[in-house]
């Protein structure tokens, strides 16, 4: 089966928010290659350099700067045009930074979710609305169970907190005031790939550290994590907004992971994989006793598979390797949205 239907996507008038983002953007190009007519709402990129510009995705788009924090901003972006589809990608996504500043992470992510669900009421063709939250929405024991979608939401950081907080609010606007319109909420796994250069993600940290001829520095190196490709990602949220659009019976809520049957793979492990791709030095332990980041998370994407007949098509180390391919290659000269545009490609072709 297909990752995604492309013929589904042509000509769908589609808002994405939080398109300056890492995912957004690839997100952004994609949908622009099968044709959507995309919109893309978000603040503008927070750090440089960005794929946002990289990739020179505004010029792919309609692009328009909003802070999801102002309702006024937001009603004013979204009053107006009409939109078939919505994904909401915008976010506050760093744990580190929710610590840092729990204030402005519930401002974005909570608030700023419930300012755009009520911007989205008068909208009158909508076929179908899917919020990404995170694999970060359970309440986590560290047994190490790969949690499932009926498990229950919890949050021990003020990410975590603010995405299991906005299950809630999108399940609370579905009911009270979306009832002919399918909303459903997409848990998807941590996501590496090209032209992510955001503070504390280990990714673009091991190519900051490889580049700048220094060794990473790891909290914890024997953390595990379901790492996945963002271009398994996408397609998973590219089908679930599918289904949700055309069939009733469609969960509202799925995990989305990595391939099935594949092993676990730790921080230390991924971060030794990137630095041999990259030629870079060893990686350094310093650990942070005061981290409140889970030592073990897994979740458990099968309802995917059996409803949407979906599942990661890349293991751990073909999702580094093409990472890492990625910014080498970029590193070397070539164009950033080529290159997105290539991997897009081969996934597409892969059985």
């Amino acid at each position: 089966m297909a990752a995604v239907n492309a013929a589904f996507w042509a000509g769908k008038r589609v808002l994405l928010t939080g398109h300056t983002g890492f995912k957004g953007s690839w997100a952004a190009i994609w949908l622009g290659r099968m044709g959507a007519q995309v919109t893309g709402i978000a603040l503008p990129p927070d750090q440089a350099p960005a794929l946002f510009a990289l990739a020179g995705v505004e010029r792919r788009i309609t692009s328009r700067f909003v802070d999801l924090r102002n309702p006024d901003a937001v009603a004013s972006a979204v009053g107006g045009h009409a939109f078939d589809l919505v994904l909401h990608m915008a976010a506050q996504p760093i744990v580190r930074t929710s610590v840092e500043d729990p204030i402005g992470t519930f401002e974005t992510n909570i608030m700023g979710t419930a300012h755009l669900l009520q911007a989205l009421r008068s909208q009158g063709a909508l076929k179908a609305v899917l919020a990404i939250t995170s694999d970060k929405v359970y309440a986590n024991n560290e047994t190490g169970r790969a949690f499932v979608e009926g498990d229950n939401l919890g949050g021990k950081d003020p990410y975590s907190a603010s995405k299991a907080a906005t299950e809630i609010i999108v399940q609370s606007f579905a009911k009270s005031y979306f009832q002919a319109v399918p909303m459903g909420t997409a848990r998807g796994g941590n996501v590496i790939g090209g032209g992510d250069f955001s503070r504390d993600r280990l990714v673009a940290d091991i190519v900051r550290a490889a580049r700048g001829g220094e060794p990473v520095v790891l909290r914890h190196p024997e953390a595990t994590r379901p790492w996945q490709h963002v271009l398994d990602c996408l397609a998973g949220y590219f089908r679930h907004i599918e289904a949700l659009a055309t069939d009733p019976a469609t969960p509202r809520a799925l995990n989305f992971g990595p391939k099935p049957g594949g092993a676990e793979v730790s921080v230390g492990e991924l971060a030794t994989l990137g630095v041999a791709a990259l030629g870079g030095q060893a990686w350094r332990h310093e650990p942070d006793p005061t981290s409140l980041e889970a030592k073990s998370l897994a979740i458990d994407a099968s309802l995917a598979r059996k409803v949407l007949g979906f599942e990661s098509r890349l293991d751990a180390p073909e999702a580094v390797a093409l990472t890492m391919d990625w910014y080498r290659r970029q590193a070397m000269g070539e164009d950033a949205l080529a290159l997105c545009l290539e991997q897009i490609e081969g996934y597409e072709s892969r059985p």
